[in-house]
């Protein structure tokens, strides 16, 4: 008998007896629904933190610390940052860029337009050309760049009037003198405490650049040369009565630098590189691998729940396979008195677990594609709530990808052939004489 025939016959037994095949393919629909529509949500979930990871910093950074802050700086030592060193980094495979970076709190004051404390940060303006940032206006740092500064996006938004209502004022920070100074008392009408027995300088600045934002530290902060930086650092330190703890056996050390990557798939490694060697590393890819096991386990829950319907689904369609058997005892009789293939026999009773299988699976898709449209329109806002308790941001309840479709047809249809193998292979092991006495 060709396979054709045979799925003719196979489609005619099953609307013979239409309830039962009925029944059985509901109890698919069910199953294949319910995994599809809670594996849809694990999707939806991580589809939504991918479009939240695509603004979160620059996955090419690196920020790397020193394990003993600036101390003594032998060959032996872990997490010492010096010029050695950091070449050795910038010949890590996978590494485009190595700056060294020193930083201070500051007061910066805007011209007639109030003030505010910053994070200054000191890099290297050839090395830092090389790190991906663009600028929204102005120009980026370049060598010989002295007493300039370079905005991140959020600054201009932080300055206020400490001797006025505190609020915020937005400044035109590329045409504004500003004057930066380690004297928070600077400006400031009747401070409670005073810096007057320290001569703390005071530094006039030009901006000269403001960073495109970049949803990461660097919005927060404000660039200059390195080495500038360092002159201003050392000022500071002699009108304290404080020394210099970076030089350390006339070694050069540094408590921070920045690494850049070429490709984010080499940033895990590279971070992890670097925590072996003994520095401290931070890098927003960090957190998003730890997020994205929590979103595989939570797939991984939502689909064996969704599962265990279609276990249950399994289960209905070897009960209706096994009382066909029963009902066509003396069929299966006959047919092999005929001369009927055993194989034939078997196949007959696969392809009809098989349909069942298929035709509930492709039922429960359909289904599982309108439930997802309802969760993404008219139920969005109630369940996104509920889905932000699990890590989710809302603006994806529910996503199908093309493979889930497929997968889950071929899936149904797959357990429909497992759970109609036992009842198919006990049809052909039945004798005809006792088939024929039977019924």
């Amino acid at each position: 008998m060709n396979f054709r025939d045979l799925t003719d016959l196979c489609f005619r037994n099953l609307m013979r007896r239409r309830t039962r095949t009925l029944l059985a393919i509901i109890g698919v629909v069910v199953g294949t629904c319910a995994i599809v529509v809670m594996l849809s949500i694990g999707f939806g979930l991580t589809k939504s933190f991918e479009k939240q990871m695509e603004g979160y910093g620059d996955l090419h950074m690196i920020e790397l610390y020193s394990y003993n802050g600036g101390g003594y700086a032998g060959e032996e030592q872990q997490g010492v940052l010096n010029d050695t060193t950091l070449e050795s980094i910038g010949e890590i495979k996978g590494v485009t860029a190595v700056t060294p970076v020193i930083s201070q709190y500051m007061q910066l004051w805007a011209e007639d337009d109030g003030m505010t404390g910053v994070e200054i940060m000191g890099v290297d303006p050839e090395i830092f050309e090389k790190f991906g940032y663009e600028v929204a206006e102005g120009r980026m740092l370049k060598k010989g760049d002295k007493d300039v500064l370079l905005f991140g996006s959020e600054i201009p938004n932080w300055f206020y009037d400490p001797n006025g209502d505190y609020m915020s004022i937005d400044v035109d920070v590329m045409g504004t003198d500003f004057i930066l100074t380690a004297d928070w008392n600077y400006g400031i009408e009747d401070a409670e405490t005073s810096d007057d027995d320290i001569d703390y300088g005071l530094y006039e600045m030009q901006a000269i650049g403001v960073l495109e934002p970049k949803n990461d530290s660097p919005d927060y902060r404000v660039y200059m040369n390195i080495d500038r930086l360092s002159e201003i650092q050392k000022e500071n330190l002699e009108a304290e009565g404080g020394r210099d703890t970076s030089v350390q056996n006339g070694v050069k050390t540094y408590n921070q630098a920045l690494v850049y990557v070429d490709d984010i798939e080499n940033t895990e490694r590279i971070s992890k590189e670097l925590k072996d060697a003994g520095y401290q590393s931070y890098s927003p890819i960090d957190w998003i691998e730890r997020m994205k096991s929590t979103m595989a386990m939570i797939q991984g829950v939502l689909g064996g729940i969704g599962g265990i319907s279609l276990l249950v689904a399994a289960l209905g369609i070897t009960n209706t396979m096994v009382m066909s058997i029963y009902e066509r005892t003396k069929e299966i009789g006959v047919m092999k008195v005929i001369g009927a293939n055993l194989r034939d026999i078997r196949r007959m009773f696969l392809i009809e677990a098989g349909m069942i299988g298929f035709l509930g699976g492709f039922v429960g898709v359909v289904f599982s594609l309108i439930i997802s449209l309802l969760m993404n329109t008219v139920l969005k806002d109630l369940l996104g709530i509920f889905l932000s308790e699990l890590g989710g941001y809302g603006s994806t309840v529910s996503f199908i990808p093309l493979w889930l479709i497929f997968a889950a047809i071929g899936f149904a249809t797959l357990i429909g052939v497992v759970a109609g193998y036992s009842p198919a292979k006990r049809a052909m092991n039945l004798s005809a004489l006792e088939s024929l006495r039977n019924e």
